[in-house]
């Protein structure tokens, strides 16, 4: 099974070096939405010592973690390095925040990063 590329879906955008329990939540949170989740990883690895993951590395560890549980309800997909999301009036779509217990939002890639070694 994999995602309709017709239905409405929501957009989970990040670098995800590397994807750990908070983004996992709020991918939950945010399947909610639609049903169904297009992953965008920007293309950031190899830019300075926070992305040290290439995109088939970053991919492979969500596809491990979502998988099992998420197959066929998200996509993977890689992107450029989006630094900006701008847009128009009236253009069909929201931008939201999604808010996390504080536990989850302390959840930190750059302390898992300095714990791996990397």
């Amino acid at each position: 099974m994999t995602i309709n590329w017709k239905k409405p879906t929501a957009q989970m955008l990040g670098r995800f070096q590397p994807f750990h329990d908070g983004h996992k939540t709020l991918f939950k949170e945010i399947l909610k939405k639609t049903g169904q989740v297009i992953i965008m990883i920007r293309d950031t690895s190899g830019t300075d010592d926070s992305n040290p993951f290439d995109f088939n590395t970053v991919k492979k560890n969500i596809k491990k973690s979502l998988d099992q549980e998420y197959k066929g309800k998200f996509e993977v997909i890689k992107v450029p390095n989006i630094t900006n999301i701008c847009y128009g009036r009236g253009v069909g779509y929201e931008i939201e925040q999604i808010s996390l217990s504080k536990e989850i939002e302390e959840i930190s890639a750059t302390k898992i990063r300095k714990k791996m070694k990397i």
